[in-house]
């Protein structure tokens, strides 16, 4: 008998990490302990056959106003492609999981790729593409099992440029993992925000992953003659090194402190045996006026393979309820170019 029952967090952990290596931090324990830190409800599952285990959810409860519904970012943890049965067996299984919540339906956005064949299966399964995004959708990935040397060569020239003007100019890189630290970043994000007109993280979320990912979270800042150009909120967590967060200072639109950074990053998360570095988030094709398309060609300048994710979908539980969310979730993404 096919069941979707509580599993614990260690054991999550272990079958995501031993499995499915295309998963990443979005599908641990780390992740959904962020969320209990900052007060929401989090289900860790499992979906057994018997006392085999063939798949795996954090499944986050969140209170929107526009209505109730259960998150699985970068999820849920299936073979998509081979086991087809089990993973609509999760669909009708994750959904009363959901009415247990009183939830309007349920999102989803696999770390699988945007096939046809995938989107198939999750069209059979009865959902609908949703109107959101979820985390990261089109992201650059760069394969960190090359020299530094060849590293290099495959970044855009200009980028290459950049990263040698900053070493000439004495930008130092360096990292940290304290308190301070990530408090320091919240307030250099929230004036980063204010100038580039974004809606930043909560001072609390940003502690959160601080406390849920202990040394695996750093704070990398570029400075120059000592002081900060730009910061990242790096999450290493095998098999993948994350650049989860930015912050910049006015001064460091001026000075490639940023590409210093990125490039420090690169070669620690490297030389730690990290075999890709996800930059987390660029546009998609043709969108100029989507909020990642600042930042698409920074990040696509440093070479490495665009990756397109199955977007995200929802698994109505509510029809009436989730046309009203639908009307709404629409409009935002107009007003805010999502």
């Amino acid at each position: 008998m096919i069941q979707l029952r509580p599993i614990e967090p260690t054991e999550l952990d272990n079958y995501v990490a031993k499995k499915h290596p295309e998963a990443n931090f979005l599908q641990t324990s780390s992740w959904g302990r962020v969320y209990e830190i900052d007060g929401e409800k989090v289900y860790y599952l499992g979906l057994y056959d018997g006392d085999e285990l063939h798949g795996t959810a954090v499944v986050i409860v969140k209170n929107a106003k526009r209505g109730r519904y259960l998150e699985i970012p970068g999820g849920p943890i299936l073979d998509w492609s081979h086991e087809p049965h089990f993973v609509k067996e999760f669909m009708n299984q994750i959904r009363e999981v959901a009415k247990t919540e009183n939830c309007v339906f349920v999102r989803m956005r696999p770390n699988i790729s945007d096939t046809g064949e995938h989107r198939k299966i999750i069209k059979d399964c009865g959902l609908v593409p949703s109107p959101m995004h979820l985390h990261a959708e089109h992201t650059v990935m760069i394969d960190l099992r090359y020299s530094e040397d060849e590293l290099l060569k495959d970044m855009r020239r200009q980028t290459r440029y950049e990263v040698r003007r900053a070493e000439k100019m004495g930008v130092n890189v360096t990292f940290d993992t304290s308190k301070h630290a990530f408090s320091e970043f919240y307030d250099l994000q929230l004036e980063t925000a204010k100038r580039q007109g974004f809606i930043p993280s909560t001072r609390e979320f940003i502690m959160a992953q601080h406390d849920a990912f202990g040394g695996a979270a750093r704070i990398y800042t570029a400075t120059l003659d000592g002081k900060p150009l730009a910061k990242g909120l790096v999450i290493m967590q095998s098999p993948e090194a994350i650049y989860h967060e930015a912050a910049s200072t006015e001064e460091g639109r001026k000075i490639p402190g940023a590409y210093a950074l990125q490039w420090q990053v690169i070669r620690d998360a490297r030389n730690l045996g990290f075999k890709r570095y996800n930059l987390f988030g660029i546009a998609p094709p043709n969108s100029p006026h989507h909020r990642y398309a600042g930042v698409t060609t920074f990040k696509t300048g440093f070479g490495g393979n665009q990756v397109t994710y199955l977007p995200a979908h929802d698994l109505v539980v509510r029809k009436l309820r989730y046309k009203f969310v639908h009307i709404l979730e629409v409009a935002r993404k107009k007003r805010r170019h999502l």
